[in-house]
């Protein structure tokens, strides 16, 4: 007897005999689920969530009871016994290692980042949370005014501290409080955004606690949730981490999350997911640093505008639906409880505004930390991914686009496909009279894929040596059985099954590279509509700011070969590494800069390039390697002329 098997996000089926092992029915549909133990057992790795239908066995110590009865078994050693509907668990799925690994970009451009010290010399060390240490005179006859009443006074006289405004929770607790250390305590006072706003008085602790003042910073990607700690008093990050974002298991893209909120209960499901994948990288950050997290006074979080409606629990349908609007692009500070974070009840929580339905507090975040908006220099500004915003501009004026790249950057959409875990091939060579590759691959393991950066330096490596064309078409001529015709597909085999993890070829497709070709053309050609909508050319562009950390693993010289990124010298090429995580800092430690959000919002234009009718000619034009027109690429031009010689 056969059963069917459908395993979710991936809407991937797949036909098997009764008492079929479950993960090799995963690895026939071509899934991939981590099995480190070689399905022993014994790693706990495998965890699936059975939606529909049952299987024999899957029972482990791995599994908690409430696993259990939610559905949860292990794939390795659960058999088939009825048609199944599975989904992966992002845990199940990936691996955090690449994430928190340490490294620099693998191309020449300059690495920017955020200087401390110099935000104190300009007087810019200006945290929006302060905590100040109060020694007040203590209540008796003659001296009986209100205890906050004491506390908002002295805070005037001593520290010229005006407009103070306290919540109700906060008063509850003062009387005992102020008391407990004879009434020497330490306020924690949240600056306002505007000039003309209040300072709020969010906590009161008893005795001296003004060198225990912390915050986070946190990005929301589509695809990973980074954290950083930050010590308020001196600037310095004291931990960082990186998970993968648990909403993947509900679909990989903002669309398909977005259609999933639209099913019963579903914007509650990734809420709880976005939250639960948050919590998680506040308890390993705060560990790590040696903080407590009470001590932590507030916390800053970017993401595009999908992730952040879904963190904060508002219907995001209509950012898909034409006219495209999103329910707000501004939010008001708030408490970080109100959305279930586990942080103390005075922590106060700031999101980054947005632009757009697709250009969101992420890019904002990233193009405030960048400096873009302060720069005389006319800035390209590149955040590559699935869905690719780009921003052009300078300190004057600055205009924005969002593209849908598709999944090509991300290891979907081609054949083997990954994102960058181990086993993804991330470089890669060929020798010119051999065809004969050479391969490294992340974690210098067996190959079982090919991640985004990898695919890039793939095509390139190979466009150069005449293996592929400008259309990316294998070159059918070449003497070496590397190239060949499988299911009326031509590719070129990377890896022969008896070296990889997969125990099959991992091989290179025609239509892979015609994904991403669609994908490298989506973006060079929204920046050409961008700078053509205004007046201005690629050759005007002065420097590119690379953002995402799919950039630190792109290889320059082969993005410029394949057409990704304009022909520009590397020295005007910056690497921001993850923008969005950086402007959260930044924002966590200069209240002075926090003050210019609305102000660089507000000079951004947006275009649909979907409304924008020249946008499909540059489309078109930029679906060949590098371009139709090679003069936008003279060196690239050059340099291939010279190898076919």
């Amino acid at each position: 007897m056969t059963y069917t098997i459908k395993f979710l996000p991936y809407e991937s089926s797949v036909q098997v005999e009764e008492n079929e092992n479950l993960i090799r029915a995963a690895m026939e549909a071509g899934v991939h689920i981590n099995a480190s133990c070689g399905g022993s057992g014994v790693c706990g790795k495998c965890k699936v969530l059975i939606e529909a239908g049952e299987v024999d066995g899957g029972v482990s110590e791995h599994l908690s009871e409430e696993d259990h009865a939610q559905g949860y078994r292990l794939a390795c050693k659960a058999s088939v016994i009825s048609d199944l509907t599975v989904r992966i668990p992002v845990e199940s799925e990936m691996e955090t290692s690449r994430l928190n690994r340490q490294t620099g970009a693998r191309h020449t451009a300059k690495a920017m980042h955020m200087d401390v010290e110099e935000l104190k010399e300009n007087g810019l060390f200006i945290p929006p949370v302060e905590k100040i240490y109060l020694e007040l005179d203590p209540a008796m006859e003659g001296d009986n005014q209100a205890d906050v009443t004491r506390i908002i006074n002295h805070l005037r006289l001593h520290h010229d501290e005006h407009r103070l405004t306290m919540d109700l929770p906060l008063m509850r607790k003062v009387p005992d409080i102020i008391r407990e250390k004879n009434f020497k305590v330490t306020a924690t006072i949240v600056r306002p955004v505007r000039k003309d706003g209040k300072n709020r008085i969010t906590n009161i602790e008893a005795g001296d606690t003004s060198d225990r003042n912390f915050a986070i910073a946190v990005d929301i990607g589509t695809t990973t949730v980074y954290g950083q700690v930050l010590d308020l008093h001196s600037g310095k990050v004291l931990a960082q981490h990186g998970e993968f974002n648990g909403q993947i298991s509900y679909g990989e893209d903002v669309i398909s999350r977005i259609i999933f909120t639209e099913k019963g209960d579903g914007l509650e499901v990734l809420h709880d997911k976005v939250v639960e994948t948050i919590n998680k990288v506040i308890g390993k950050i705060i560990t790590k640093a040696g903080v407590n997290c009470y001590e932590v006074s507030t916390i800053t979080l970017a993401g595009n505008s999908t992730m952040t409606q879904l963190l904060l629990n508002i219907k995001p349908t209509y950012i898909r639906k034409d006219p495209y609007v999103p329910a707000s692009i501004m939010y008001p500070p708030f408490l970080a409880k109100e959305i279930h974070l586990d942080l103390p009840e005075h922590t106060i929580a700031l999101i980054y505004p947005g632009v757009s339905s697709y250009v969101g507090g992420d890019i904002i975040a990233g193009v405030m930390a960048a400096g873009m908006y302060q720069s005389s220099e006319l800035t390209l500004y590149m955040d590559i991914g699935t869905n690719a915003e780009i921003v052009i501009g300078h300190q004057d004026w600055m205009v924005c686009t969002a593209a849908s790249a598709g999944p090509a950057f991300e290891g979907g959409g081609v054949k083997y496909g990954m994102r960058a875990t181990k086993g993804a091939i991330e470089d890669f060579s060929i020798d010119p009279e051999t065809y004969e590759p050479m391969i490294i691959t992340v974690g210098n393991v067996k190959a079982k894929g090919i991640c985004g950066s990898g695919l890039i330096t793939l095509a390139a490596k190979l466009l150069e040596t005449g293996v592929i064309d400008s259309r990316g078409k294998f070159n059918q001529s070449l003497e070496t059985p590397r190239i060949r015709q499988t299911d009326d597909i031509w590719e070129y085999v990377l890896v022969y099954k008896e070296d990889t993890q997969i125990e099959r070829d991992i091989t290179i497709t025609e239509p892979d590279l015609d994904n991403l070709i669609r994908a490298k053309g989506a973006m060079y050609s929204a920046a050409l509509t961008l700078l053509e909508e205004i007046g201005l050319s690629i050759q005007d562009v002065e420097r590119i700011i690379l953002a995402g950390g799919f950039g630190s693993y792109v290889d320059l010289e082969s993005a410029i070969t394949i057409g990704l990124l304009p022909e520009i010298e590397p020295d005007k090429v910056t690497y921001l590494g993850n923008g969005s995580l950086l402007g959260c800092k930044t924002n966590c430690l200069t209240n002075s800069l926090r003050r210019n959000v609305a102000e660089v919002v507000n000079m951004m234009t947006n275009f649909e390039l979907a409304s924008t009718p020249s946008y499909m000619d540059h489309y078109m034009g930029a679906l060949f390697l590098p371009h139709t027109e090679l003069n936008y690429f003279p060196k690239v031009k050059a340099r291939l002329e010279a190898l076919r010689k």
